[in-house]
């Protein structure tokens, strides 16, 4: 039986930002939701969180059946914060403590750990060629363990060590109860610390086992806002080399942001300075051109998507040619075929198969048929200042450039609305709608001239 423990307490004063440094996001997600994600990966019978700073906000942020959280009401160190929660974990378990900055710890190190753990502690360690910060795992001259030493309190010839305490333990519940209970503050920080419980565990006479990590990254934590853009690249870099792995073909790994969930057909191509947010599904052979921004969208198999082309909460169909340039906003529904063009800009509107609009048009709350031509310049009037109405326009419709659909208004299968129109009623089937004044030329007409100063 395993319960973890995530220390999430800290302000993180060098970030200087309002916002807990557990909730500050990597790839779109909380520091802190990472950490939790790892952890239900190892099918825990609870996840125990201990809050400090921003508790509410933290909170409700990790909020789930499986996820209790603990107030931890002075930050006394890592020890003090395990206390907060290791008395509501059943003493019969496992406990594994993990940290709410350390974002990038992966399940299959977590499980090694937790495999060489049996009735005394395991700790994660890992080396490191600048181990400045870490606690130094001491060994004796046949590399048994000996003991965590701080920094701050290590001796020059400790401080040489560059096999560095992660700060994961796992140990048996009861063990380290009874473990941490006789961890004092007698350090340069008046401290309780966590690995302490590790020497005290030798002293007892039992064997402390220490689990290197193969990845030096998967240790690294955040405590300013440089070190979480230097762990935004490592992971944005090994998601966009699992793409590669698994057959999409991306430009430039180093220019592609995944801050959400992304799910890939198969013939898939992403461009350079793609950011894709959200749940993100591409179906088979879907082109993204570069410096597209897409977020909580679904696009079909064979859809272009041309650059610079911004889409937001949209359903896009099979076949569609979409940009550049064009704005497709929450509520967008677009069935198969549909061309969107350049400056063409959609909200909440649903357009049939077959149907486009090429350029510079704004279609909101409309419903478009299939197979109808939408004119550059082509604006629907949709809001009055207080209140929105819709546009429905039927299969086979042609909306001339330059129109004005005033809502609401129906226009109704195989309608033409003559370029330059305002239309201000329905149009019937078949019907050509001609909204616009009169024409006249006047002849001799004398251009105005500049006057002299």
């Amino acid at each position: 039986m395993l319960e973890v423990i995530i220390l999430a307490a800290g302000k993180g004063t060098r970030m200087r930002s309002a916002i807990p440094k557990v909730l500050h996001k990597l790839a779109g997600k909380p520091l802190l939701e990472h950490v939790v994600a790892t952890a239900r990966n190892l099918s825990p019978t609870k996840i125990h969180v201990v809050v400090g700073h921003g508790s509410e906000q933290v909170s409700a942020a990790v909020s789930g059946d499986d996820v209790t959280c603990h107030k931890q009401q002075n930050q006394l160190g890592t020890g003090h914060a395990v206390a907060q929660a290791l008395p509501q974990c059943d003493p019969a378990s496992t406990v594994l403590i993990l940290f709410g900055d350390v974002p990038l710890m992966s399940a299959k190190t977590l499980r090694n750990l937790l495999a060489s753990t049996t009735d005394a502690p395991s700790v994660l360690a890992a080396h490191i060629p600048d181990p400045t910060g870490y606690g130094r795992v001491i060994r004796d001259a046949h590399q048994r363990f000996v003991e965590i030493v701080e920094e701050k309190d290590a001796s020059e010839e400790q401080r040489a060590v560059q096999e560095v305490n992660t700060g994961v333990i796992a140990a048996p519940a009861s063990l380290l109860t009874t473990l941490l209970s006789r961890v004092n503050n007698q350090n340069a920080q008046a401290e309780y610390y966590l690995p302490d419980v590790l020497g005290i565990a030798r002293e007892d006479g039992m064997t402390v086992n220490v689990v290197v990590s193969k990845d030096p990254a998967e240790i690294l934590g955040v405590n300013n806002r440089l070190q979480l853009e230097e762990l935004e690249r490592i992971l944005q870099q090994r998601l966009a080399e699992k793409l590669l792995l698994d057959g999409v073909a991306v430009s430039d790994r180093r220019r592609l942001d995944i801050r959400g969930e992304l799910t890939c057909g198969e013939g898939v191509s992403i461009d350079i300075n793609v950011l894709l947010e959200g749940d993100v599904t591409l179906g088979d052979n879907v082109t993204i051109g570069a410096n597209c921004v897409i977020r909580d969208a679904a696009i079909g198999a064979n859809t272009v998507i041309q650059p610079f082309s911004h889409i937001e909460r949209a359903v896009i169909g099979t076949d569609c040619f979409i940009g550049p340039y064009a704005r497709l906003r929450p509520g967008t529904d677009l069935g198969s075929a549909v061309r969107i063009g350049n400056f063409v800009e959609t909200k909440n509107s649903t357009l049939g198969a077959g149907s486009k609009a090429n350029h510079l048009a704004y279609i909101g709350d409309t419903t478009v048929g299939e197979g109808s031509n939408i004119g550059a310049g082509t604006i629907t009037c949709n809001y009055d200042g207080a209140n929105k109405f819709p546009t429905h326009l039927g299969d086979g419709v042609f909306i001339g450039s330059n129109s004005t659909l005033v809502a609401p208004v129906t226009i109704a299968d195989g309608g033409f609305v003559a370029a330059g129109s305002v239309i201000t009623k329905d149009v019937l089937a078949d019907d050509l709608a001609v909204g616009r004044a009169k024409q006249r030329n006047i002849s001799g007409w004398q251009k105005p001239t500049k006057e002299e100063q």
